[in-house]
């Protein structure tokens, strides 16, 4: 009944907004020429490379330092990596069509990077057609194609996955796509169970030391959840009924609870409906109300307790833990009017970028006993907080991140991104940072375990970045307990690919 319920409502608000006139020039396509800011160029995505990006990549690596020899599997990461079509560009960031790429680490010392497409159905449509042809989460586009349910729209754009040797490539909003992991061939959407099939399944599960796989997709009010063995098999679903909650993307597990954080978000219908605006400009924020903390029971996925937060805005957090009946948590808050407003997306022109806020790591205790709270935040500018994955769910000790450095303030106007890489030691309150200098831009980094190892942050830190001044992007690779000194080895690639999410780490 449920999968019913959003494919009625996806269609119904689909069919009405493409008859509408446009309600806001930020939602509509862009013809106006890409700017010359040398931080942006990636996300022009790939205008002019899209047979080359298909038949792979990989020639003309430049390895500079030496890269660990126990160092082998492959770093998979996601993003928009197609924003024009037609000579018409998205307005929203998070519109481009999923680029999925694979750096491959032989353990010997060499690497390989591969990067392709996925082949949603709505990709090849578009791409037959040569260009946009239905709605998108933060462009106004009026539909040429029947948009039955969300996977019409599936963009498969900003995570990816592995479990029990299936990759997939993740969304907001709809199915699971699945990849072959040696070619990146996309084999079509993932279904968990007959009933689930068109049901989102979000872009950031949770994997338990077990090798369990948790995860959650809202649709019409709704909340369902998944957990899935380390066997690739659905064991448990369940449906909850999740009122004005229009955006939820990302949540936290500890061994015994899932743990929501459901900003005080709303839909204006009338704008979809009678001005035609995109999902994102229709999203409203109301800050006199509270952010609710939904906790979740693991055995029943059931909820226990709800508790109310001052009104804020979040994407993704690093971890949580609980003991007793305290839960501690962490996240990073983002500032609402800068996103709403459309200010995020103002380095789609290639010019500058607008964007005045700092995102800050956020310290949450609650304690289901009491239904009291406490929450503090550190002044560094961060994002995208990772955890050594042996400890997922489990007390840490150490949040990686990219960070702002001595470059990356916001006195300079074309200036864009993270310059430095750091790890937190939240038992010392202690900073280990690497800058990067003036002309580099830092994406995520993920902790990989050593090969015999056993406590926490005993590893290397793998992520990517882009240097501006060679107009090229780049991997490295540092001792994880070691940050300041610098990489170990960097990978240059001969060419740029367009900005990134998130990625994961397979081990060979």
């Amino acid at each position: 009944m449920q999968r019913r319920q959003w494919l009625t409502l996806a269609a119904g608000l689909v069919g009405s907004t493409a008859s509408k006139l446009a309600c806001a020039a930020r939602d509509e396509l862009k013809t106006v020429p890409f700017g010359r800011n040398p931080w942006l160029q990636p996300l022009r995505g790939y205008v002019d490379g899209l047979d080359r990006v298909a038949e792979g990549l990989g020639e003309g690596l430049r390895v500079r330092g030496r890269l660990p020899a126990g160092l082998a599997g492959t770093l998979f990461r996601n993003g928009p990596g197609l924003l024009e079509r037609g000579g018409k560009r998205y307005a929203h960031w998070f519109d481009g069509d999923g680029l999925l790429q694979a750096w491959r680490f032989e353990g010997d010392g060499r690497v390989t990077h591969q990067a392709r497409f996925v082949q949603t159905r709505k990709f090849r449509a578009e791409q037959e057609a040569g260009e946009f042809l239905v709605p998108a989460f933060g462009t106004r586009i009026d539909a040429r194609l029947p948009v039955r349910g969300p996977d019409d729209m599936n963009t498969a754009n900003t995570s990816v996955t592995m479990q029990a040797g299936r990759l997939y490539a993740l969304w907001e909003g709809g199915s699971a796509t699945e990849l072959d992991p040696q070619t990146l061939r996309t084999l079509g959407p993932r279904a968990w169970a007959p009933e689930l099939a068109g049901v989102p399944f979000s872009a950031h599960p949770k994997r338990e030391p077990d090798g369990t796989l948790w995860n959650f997709g809202t649709f019409a009010g709704k909340l369902v959840l998944y957990q899935i063995g380390a066997d690739g098999t659905l064991q448990r679903s369940q449906v909850l009924a999740l009122p004005g909650a229009p955006m939820v993307h990302d949540f936290v597990v500890t061994e015994r609870f899932l743990v929501f954080l459901l900003p005080p978000l709303s839909l204006d219908f009338a704008s979809l409906r009678d001005a035609g605006s995109s999902f994102a400009g229709a999203m409203r924020f109301d800050a006199t109300q509270s952010t609710r903390v939904l906790v979740i029971d693991k055995p029943t996925l059931q909820p226990r307790r709800q508790f109310e937060l001052p009104a804020q805005l979040l994407f993704h957090f690093g971890n949580g833990w609980d003991r007793g009946d305290q839960i501690v948590l962490d996240y990073v808050s983002t500032d609402a009017q800068e996103f709403l407003s459309g200010d995020f997306n103002s380095m789609l022109g290639g010019e500058r970028d607008l964007s005045r806020s700092v995102p800050r790591m956020q310290f949450l205790q609650l304690d289901l006993a009491s239904g009291r709270t406490r929450q503090h935040e550190r002044p560094e500018g961060l994002e995208f907080p990772q955890v050594d994955p042996r400890v997922v769910a489990r007390r840490h000790r150490y949040l990686y991140s990219p960070a702002m450095g001595a470059a990356s303030t916001h006195s300079t106007p074309e200036r864009w991104g993270f310059s430095a890489v750091q790890r937190l030691d939240l038992r010392r309150e202690h900073i280990e940072r690497f800058d990067f200098g003036p002309y580099a831009v830092v994406e995520e980094q993920l902790l990989v375990p050593k090969p015999g190892s056993s406590q926490e942050g005993q590893g290397w830190l793998i992520g990517t970045g882009f240097d501006v001044r060679a107009q090229r992007s780049f991997a490295v690779v540092f001792d994880a307990e070691a940050i300041s000194a610098g990489p170990l080895a960097r990978v240059d690639l001969p060419y740029w690919v367009p900005y990134g999410f998130h990625g994961h780490f397979h081990p060979a």
